[in-house]
């Protein structure tokens, strides 16, 4: 009776080893992949494993780059701007700080999703107010020349400065 026991518990252990390493995954060869005898650690030569935690893809808030600030427009365009009105530290930060303001406003009315016409006018509004400040900010000449810088457009008035420089040389030399 006792070998039989024994051989009922062997059978039973030889039976839940396949099951065992299988759990464990080290079928196939034990520790390694390629069959018989293993070569080398992992996997457990059951082909290629998968996870059990699910790999999402990119949200939308990770494709979309982040919006830029009123700060952050406004600092670009500055050292161009300056360059193109030919601006002192002090004008530069009059305009600078000034334009971060309603530029920031301008933003808000975006995010406000306005239908057209009541857009159109609030951001009227907002120029009236920048154009207000930056009139008793700035010198008359200064302030008329940013009017016709933002007419123009930035690059075109750097433009027509370098060109402005280049006939007073030549006639200068002449």
């Amino acid at each position: 009776m006792k070998t039989t026991n024994y051989l009922i518990v062997l059978f039973i252990v030889l039976l839940s080893i396949p099951e065992i390493q299988a759990q464990n995954g080290l079928g196939r060869g034990g520790l390694g992949r390629g069959g018989l005898g293993g070569g080398g650690l992992g996997g457990g030569g059951f082909g290629r494993q998968r996870s059990a935690i699910p790999q999402a893809g990119p949200t939308q808030s990770e494709n979309k780059p982040e919006p830029k600030t009123a700060e952050q427009i406004v600092d670009v365009q500055m050292p161009s701007i300056a360059e193109a009105l030919n601006l002192d530290e002090f004008e530069t930060a009059i305009l600078g700080s000034t334009l971060k303001k309603y530029v920031q406003e301008r933003i808000e009315a975006q995010i406000l999703e306005l239908p057209p016409e009541k857009m159109r006018e609030l951001y009227t509004k907002i120029t009236e107010r920048q154009d207000e400040e930056l009139k008793a900010g700035l010198p008359l000449e200064k302030y008329e020349a940013f009017v016709q810088l933002q007419k123009d457009g930035v690059t075109k008035t750097v433009k027509k400065k370098k060109k402005e420089k280049k006939r007073k040389k030549k006639k200068n030399k002449d």
